[in-house]
């Protein structure tokens, strides 16, 4: 488990292009036959990739900085498929999930394993601290009600899908949906906002391998930008706003933590006041 400690806004200018990918991008996450996780003190969210090979199940196992028995003592945790197919298993009862379904399991659970149908099957995990046990339960990406947003001429038609919120599968802290771009639509989350009592997390996906996505990050009038490849995830701190154009339509998974649920709990920037 990789450790990334929080930071401050005014360390943001300091910071050259490696150093700012260092603090705020997760490269590497995927890897096969491995779980490789990162855990950021920016509301002790963890991000995480799990590749199980096919007939090579893989467990998710806690590690010396979580100070836990089992990686679910005190946390909560959504699984999203982001490639291929396969199944999780919660303390033996099994989950089958297809591409872009989601499954949140509850604190307490003990054990959760990952099983791959494909060589390229990929399951993202975004964890956070909890204080109470909901039920593991699935969402079905066909059968959650998507959003339609934006318009052509500002190149940002996209629909949205909230998979783990208030009014859907019920969590403790943890907020998670997913926002998938038409073609020839590269804006994502623009005009942008802050999340002052939240950190947010993109996982960007679908992206061609020759392709990359612009991610805005930084306050307002200090925009700086991080230069994201497919499966790659920004960590975005509650003061920075998080918005990103693409050479190519992609999809992301937002996920978010802090003090509420409010999925409008928002500092809103007009495009104007961006430098």
């Amino acid at each position: 488990m990789e450790i990334r400690h929080a930071t401050h806004p005014a360390q943001l200018p300091a910071l050259d292009t490696d150093q700012l990918r260092a603090h705020f991008l997760v490269e590497d996450l995927f890897a096969p036959g491995e779980v490789r996780t990162v855990y950021t003190h920016e509301d002790r969210v963890i991000v995480g990739g799990a590749v199980p090979l096919p007939g090579r199940p893989l467990e998710l196992e806690t590690a010396d900085a979580l100070r836990a028995s089992t990686f679910l003592a005190r946390r909560e945790l959504a699984v999203v498929v982001v490639r291929g197919s396969g199944s999780v298993a919660v303390d033996g009862t099994e989950h089958r999930l297809d591409a872009r379904d989601c499954l949140y399991v509850g604190q307490g659970a003990l054990h959760v394993r990952f099983q791959a149908d494909e060589e390229d099957t990929r399951f993202y995990l975004f964890s956070t601290p909890s204080h109470a046990s909901f039920p593991t339960a699935v969402a079905r990406f066909a059968d959650v009600d998507a959003l339609a947003l934006g318009e052509q001429a500002t190149a940002n038609v996209r629909e949205i899908r909230k998979f783990v919120h208030a009014d859907g599968i019920r969590s403790s802290q943890l907020v998670l949906g997913m926002t998938t771009l038409a073609p020839g639509s590269v804006w994502n989350t623009m005009p942008p906002h802050t999340h002052d009592r939240r950190t947010e997390a993109y996982l960007y996906f679908d992206l061609p391998s020759d392709h990359r996505v612009v991610h805005l990050m930084g306050e307002p009038h200090a925009t700086r930008n991080l230069l994201v490849r497919n499966e790659e995830v920004v960590i975005s701190p509650s003061w920075s706003v998080h918005s990103g154009a693409g050479t190519h339509a992609y999809s992301f998974v937002w996920a978010m933590a802090g003090e509420n649920q409010a999925y409008d709990d928002v500092e809103p920037v007009a495009v104007s006041d961006l430098r």
